[in-house]
Formats: structure tokens, sequence, C-alpha cells
């Protein structure tokens, strides 16, 4: 079946809700995945920081096709090894006490949200959940209310009790943080919303108005989180502890899981029969978990997007006083944007004509969020494809708005 005639029947069947490269993908190995054609592309965008192994990391390969001819599922009436041997690595690598499994980043911050809402009905608090503009926190109902206008519309009305305020501004949440205050909800470093960092003065004075007020300070590390800074949890960098952390993404190698981990006096709400799962942390995504924690450890991975992380912004930086079309470079780890002088749709697609993933979010920001394992000579040729693609879509933008002022 030809790449063209998958194309065709995904548009019979699937629901249109994504807008698909025009490419079908068939195999994948390290940072290179091939398609229908057999054609390689380096992936700088790892399944949306999903892939932080790399594609089919043995070892991960290996722990899923043992666990599958072992045992699959059994709900959560029962405890597995895999399950919690997970749980006790997480808490371990943390400073929490307590993990809830699910299957997707959505359900970690839904499952977050009903911890943050029990703790305020026993805390007494009527006030609202905050979270802060450029946000995003999934597709789900309560994830929508936190996120961007552009993704609730034609799903309102909006649940209410959420409150946005500008993101980085201490005033703004001091403006609005109170004792009634449910929750905090932060990406400490915004993925969708086009790679923005939270500074370091910000989350520490977000995290003392916090504690002031008994507000829970919860973390969204579904896209920054397992590796991905160069430390293995994102809010390692801030030298502060959240009451909550929400993951997902690269925890799995792939393989879908979620998750979130708790202190123990946050975790303390949720009593027996008040959240569930059917699918979170059966034996097969807790296998995949295990292996990819062990090989970011054991491969020095965190090292490496630390390492790797500041060359790349630093190579980019070093292309910019010849392409006017870059006009920011930031991020931390192996997750950055390359902030674009103009609109950068077309920048993914002709990075993808010449053999390199990625994908441009906030309307003019590329984001390459690689495998931790990438190799210098992958991201260097990322680079120079990256910067020929944005000089190419600028100067046809360019002529483009010429011609329709004549």
């Amino acid at each position: 079946m030809s790449a063209k005639s998958h194309h065709a029947i995904d548009n019979e069947v699937h629901f249109k809700t994504y807008k698909r490269y025009p490419v079908t993908l068939v195999k994948g190995e390290g940072s290179r995945v091939w398609d229908t054609e057999n054609k390689s592309y380096i992936d700088a965008l790892a399944g949306i920081a999903v892939n932080n192994v790399g594609h089919c990391h043995p070892a991960v390969v290996e722990a899923i096709q043992l666990q599958a001819a072992q045992l699959i599922h059994t709900s959560n009436f029962f405890t597995t090894p895999q399950q919690v041997k997970l749980a006790e690595k997480l808490v371990g690598l943390s400073n929490h006490d307590r993990v809830f499994f699910c299957n997707s980043g959505t359900e970690a911050i839904e499952g977050a949200l009903k911890l943050a809402k029990r703790y305020a009905n026993k805390m007494g608090k009527k006030g609202d959940i905050i979270s802060f503009n450029g946000a995003f926190h999934g597709r789900t109902l309560g994830a929508l209310a936190m996120g961007q206008p552009k993704y609730q519309q034609g799903f309102e009305p909006m649940l209410p009790g959420f409150t946005q305020i500008p993101f980085n501004d201490i005033s703004a949440a001091e403006a609005v943080i109170n004792d009634e205050t449910v929750a905090v909800f932060i990406e400490p470093i915004q993925g969708e919303g086009g790679i923005h960092v939270a500074n370091k003065e910000f989350i520490n004075k977000l995290s003392a108005l916090c504690y002031e007020y008994k507000v829970l300070l919860i973390f969204d590390e579904i896209q920054c989180g397992i590796g991905r800074t160069g430390k293995f949890f994102a809010y390692e960098h801030y030298g502060i502890v959240p009451d909550v952390v929400c993951m997902a993404k690269g925890l799995g190698g792939g393989f879908p899981i979620g998750a979130f981990i708790a202190t123990e006096e946050a975790a303390n709400v949720i009593e027996y029969g008040k959240h569930g799962t059917t699918f979170g942390g059966n034996p097969l995504a807790c296998s995949a978990g295990l292996a990819t924690i062990d090989a970011i450890f054991d491969e020095h991975m965190l090292r490496m997007a630390h390492e790797n992380g500041q060359w790349l912004r630093e190579r980019i930086r070093m292309e910019m006083p010849g392409e006017p079309g870059i006009s920011e470079v930031r991020g931390l780890g192996l997750m950055t944007g390359v902030q674009l002088s103009f609109e950068g749709a077309g920048v993914a697609l002709r990075m993808l004509e010449k053999g390199v993933i990625a994908n441009v979010t906030a309307t003019n920001v590329v984001r390459l969020v690689p495998a931790l394992n990438i190799s210098r000579d992958e991201l260097d040729t990322v680079v120079d494809v990256m910067v020929e693609s944005i000089a190419e879509e600028r100067r046809v933008q360019a002529e483009k708005a010429v011609a329709e002022q004549s």
C-alpha cells in the first residue's frame, strides 16, 4: 500500500482532527525514522517529546516483548511487581511519597484536578484554580479550562472555577492567590505555548505564596519531565518541591503511560474509591517505564540532554546574524524553541522535505524536542536544514507580500 493510499483511506475513516504530514512512517531506530518509500528522516520532534530514549530503544523493546509474553493486563484489583517497582522508582527519584498511574498526560492532569478539588473540599476552600496564559494541559474538559482560548473554541461554556494570569508575573499571582484559592497549575517550561521557561525567582516566589495560603502547587511536567531538561524532573532546576507533579510522554519510551506523584499530605485526600483507572499502571506499560528510566540513567542521558541542549542553542544563535528570520532562541536541556519573525507553518514542511522532522507551535516557534541521546552530527544537520528552510520560507513570504501590494 502506497503512502498516498494510506492517506486517502485515513481521510475517509478517521476523524478529521489532525493535519497530517504527507508521509507514512513504518520504522524507527534511535533518532531516525523511515517512511513507506524508505526515505530516512532525522526526528527532532520525537513523537512530541515522547521518544526520550529514541525510537525502539533495544532495552525498551526487550522489556515490552518479554512482558507481553507473560502478563499484559490485570486491573487494579491486584498488585503486580512491575507497577510496584515503577512506583518505588519514581518515589525514590523525586521528593514525593505516592504515585497514581494512568495512561496519558491529560488523564494525569484530570487526576490532579480531582485531587485539588478534594483537597479544597477538606480545607473548606471555595476559590478558583489558577493557570497561566499560554498554557497547554491537555484536551479533556478540565484541562481545556486551564488552557488557551483557541483550544476552548467551540466547547463552551468552560467549566467554572478557573482563572488565568500572565506567565512569569509574580505580581499577577499575588493579586489573585488567597486563602480561598484551590491550586496553581503551571508548566515550568511551556511547550505548546512556544517553549517559554519560567524564571527561578518567579517559581520561588510562587512556591512561597502557595505555601503561605495553603494552596496546592501542581507542576505539569508532561512535556518537560523525564530527563528532557537535563534533570529527571524539571522542578529540580528551581530548588522547590511542588505538592504534585504530572508526567506522561517520555515515561514509557514511546509506550503510553501517565502518572502523577504527590507528597503524603496532598495524596492523603484521595481515599479508597475516590479515584481509579482500568488500564493505568498495567504491567506492560510499567515494564516499558522501568526500562526507559534505567536507560536514561545507565546511558547518562541527563548529562547528554544538558550539554547537547546548550550546544544546540549556541549553534543556532551563531546563525542568527545571517538569518533575520530568527528573532530568538530559548529553552532548557533538549527542549528548544526558535522564535521566527514570520508565520512558520511552511518551515516545518520544508524541513520535512529535506529529511528532518520538527513542528511549529504558537504560530511562529520551531519546536525541537529530539531524543535525549541524539548525536551532535544529527543535531548539526537539524540546524543546517532548519536555517535553510527558514531562509526559503522567509523569502517566499516576502515575495508574496510584495506581489499582493502591487
